[in-house]
């Protein structure tokens, strides 16, 4: 949710913003939908107070019958319209928060601009891509010719973009988000947690998701929503909260399943692990000061290089440009990893600067150490640390032998009874 004093403080450099977003210059709607919420909860309060002035001097009159009849009429009056105008301010106020609602977050000042991915920056790369003396192949190739994957029996038990996999590639899957873990939680203090699976909406609403991409996202029949990815659920376990500064920054990470329509992705990646139904990752969440909010960007995309760099996995950091960041994002970072068999570079992570934005909408805060101070609105980050799926592809294709067995990487193998090969 955006700040809307600041909107209102600057209107010309907040439709820049959203002009950066993708969306039309609305400043003067939000200007108009704020007067009217002030106007309509300034009648309201004025009412408010002339019939608490009534019911404080009415008692004092009871002894002037004339004096007192009139003041009981116009009690009754005020009470009769009273109704309409409570009214009136919460549907002002419910107008104002469903046009913020659908508004992505403005960007930060570094942020590439552009309409797309193609104005997107690639900031620097870690590793060689490997050569091989063979024709690589891809991860559903190696997969399904190994029986280790079987996209079939998955379609027959789900339908299309599910997957089952078998033997070695389902303990390889085991092993990295395993070995993940203990590196978020070992040697970087993030606190793991295992959280629900399925929501209510307004913890999608919290982070953004809802009310603008519910056609992304699975609903059950009794409202409740399955997460598309453990940063929703996690990041809401400061809804509705005011921390102490002491306590922050917070570090969260948590394994769990994730499951999207991919409504927006017909005829994209329809083989593979790429993009599925349904998938595990390994999720970063931070909460932090907005003091603490410029030194905890880079130290979770450094999180995350280390796990590739474990790995041994070429890739590269993007910064991803105004056009193709995430809706609730100010910065984000895509860590893209190189695919041999489709001779690419592939997201596999995205890490975020949300700034205050998920904190508006879910009412999370802090109060400063310095005493007399309100509380403070909350930084939110998010990163992918990684996800499975997407980093399996990785290790299959970039592992391959040319037989098709696939060489389990040094940093697996103390979670695979140090198997060398798949």
């Amino acid at each position: 949710m955006l700040d809307v004093e600041k909107i209102l403080e600057d209107p010309e450099a907040f439709d820049a913003a959203m002009r950066l977003r993708g969306v039309e210059p609305c400043a003067k709607q939000i200007k108009a939908l704020d007067q009217r919420r002030r106007t309509a909860l300034s009648v309201l309060q004025e009412v408010q107070t002339k019939r608490n002035q009534l019911a404080k001097q009415m008692p004092l009159e009871r002894d002037h019958p004339e004096t007192f009849g009139r003041l009981s009429q116009e009690a009754c009056q005020l009470k009769g319209i009273l109704p309409d105008l409570e009214h009136q301010a919460e549907e002002a106020q419910t107008a104002l928060k469903e046009f913020l609602s659908c508004l992505p977050n403005t960007p930060a000042d570094d942020v590439p601009h552009g309409v797309d991915e193609k104005a997107n920056v690639v900031l620097r790369r870690w590793g060689e891509p490997p050569t091989f003396a063979f024709t690589p192949k891809t991860h559903d190739v190696l997969g399904e010719t190994r029986g280790l994957m079987d996209f079939q029996l998955a379609a027959t038990l789900a339908g299309a973009r599910f997957s089952v996999l078998k033997g070695g590639l389902a303990r390889l899957e085991r092993a990295l988000a395993a070995f993940m873990l203990d590196i978020h939680t070992k040697e970087f203090g993030y606190q793991e947690v295992s959280p629900p699976y399925l929501v209510r909406p307004e913890i999608l609403y919290g982070t953004g998701q809802l009310p603008k991409f519910q056609d992304d996202l699975f609903c059950t029949t009794d409202g409740r929503w399955l997460i598309p990815t453990a940063e929703v659920v996690v990041t809401n376990f400061v809804r509705n909260k005011v921390l102490d500064e002491k306590d922050l920054p917070l570090r969260f990470v948590a394994h769990t399943p994730c499951f999207r329509s991919e409504a927006g992705a017909a005829g994209r990646d329809t083989k593979g692990l790429i993009r599925v139904h349904q998938f595990s990752k390994v999720e970063l969440v931070s909460i932090t000061t907005p003091a603490q909010s410029e030194a905890e960007f880079p130290r979770m995309v450094g999180v995350v290089e280390t796990v590739l760099q474990r790995l041994r996995l070429p890739y590269r950091v993007v910064a991803l440009s105004t056009g193709d960041m995430s809706f609730s994002a100010k910065r984000t970072h895509d860590l893209e990893v190189w695919l041999p068999g489709a001779e690419e570079y592939r997201e596999v992570s995205s890490c975020s600067w949300c700034g205050d934005f998920q904190a508006r909408r879910m009412q999370a805060r802090y109060s400063p150490v310095v005493k007399g101070s309100s509380p403070m609105y909350v930084h939110t980050f998010n990163g992918s640390g990684l996800p499975i799926g997407r980093t399996l592809v990785a290790v299959i294709e970039n592992y391959q032998q040319e037989g098709g067995s696939i060489t389990v990487p040094d940093a697996l193998k103390p979670y695979m009874d140090n198997q060398e090969t798949i």
